[in-house]
């Protein structure tokens, strides 16, 4: 049997800031990200299953991505809780901003580590997480491939 590998997109709006960079980035703003998850499996061959055809319904995997970082990270402000930002963290929160202090600088690269560790927890057994890529602009992104992670 093959090997397939699906990807389902995802798009969400994030702010961020990163205490001690020596660039623009050090000041709060924000990217329209674009999330690519790439799965890989082997189509589901039982005629009588409900998914027959299917390495994994695009469904079951949009349930994951939205309730572990769509959701979770759309109109939010992520901030590196170790460093001074988490002042201003917690003033945006008393004013009622969505705010979420991480535990590494919350840069591309940083964010699709976290993310993929997020999305392999949920995924069924005989579904295996192939790759991400974590669009920040048009022209940059952080790309995370199982391969390279063994």
């Amino acid at each position: 049997m093959s090997n397939i590998r699906i990807t389902k997109q995802f798009t969400f709006e994030t702010g961020h800031a990163l205490y001690g960079y020596d660039g623009k980035c050090r000041n709060v703003h924000g990217h329209s990200y674009k999330l690519s998850v790439t799965v890989i499996g082997q189509p589901i061959t039982d005629h009588d299953h409900v998914k027959f055809g299917m390495v994994i319904d695009f469904g079951d995997l949009k349930k994951i991505v939205k309730s572990e970082i769509v959701d979770v990270f759309d109109h939010a402000t992520v901030f590196n809780k170790n460093t001074p930002h988490v002042e201003l963290a917690k003033e945006l929160k008393d004013r009622g901003h969505h705010v979420i202090l991480v535990e590494y600088q919350p840069t591309s690269e940083n964010m699709v580590i976290d993310f993929a560790k997020k999305i392999k927890k949920h995924l069924p057994t005989h579904i295996n997480l192939h790759s991400l890529k974590l669009q920040e602009t048009e022209t940059s992104f952080a790309e995370w491939y199982a391969s390279d992670n063994n």
